[in-house]
């Protein structure tokens, strides 16, 4: 008994070890603009992935300490800046974007973080008005 469990907790220790749980992972964004022409597709990299959680069924009679809840957020970010083409001058043709550089689990930072999961209706998952060549 002692060995299958010492077995089972090395060979947990060595598959967390061999697949990435909390990773950068490559994304498209989709900007689209009413006053501009065109619809811009800005490839990205966001944190993705699985983090260990922990929410007890009795945490009022055992306490928070028992309570863990953590997600897949940055550790490190950049921000980059496009112009978006096809804009007339008086709209503002700027888009800035986050670039995960690194994660990790943790909480997200609610101040400096999107936290939230947007259920998407599929809408604004792609464009509208492409480019399209002469």
């Amino acid at each position: 008994m002692e060995l299958s469990v010492a077995m089972c907790g090395l060979l947990c220790l060595l598959f967390s070890q061999a697949v990435p749980m909390c990773v950068p992972t490559d994304y498209t964004l989709y900007e689209e603009r009413r006053e501009c022409d065109f619809c811009v597709a800005i490839n990205t990299t966001i944190c993705m992935g699985f983090c260990y959680s922990r929410d007890s069924n009795m945490k009022e009679l055992a306490g928070p300490r028992f309570l863990i809840q953590r997600g897949c957020t940055y550790d490190q970010v950049e921000y980059r800046t496009v112009i978006l083409p096809g804009c007339p001058l008086h709209a503002n043709a700027l888009f800035t974007y986050p670039v995960a550089l690194s994660c990790h689990c943790g909480t997200c930072n609610t101040d400096s973080d999107e936290c939230a999961h947007k259920a998407s209706s599929g809408d604004g998952a792609r464009c509208s008005n492409y480019i399209h060549p002469n």
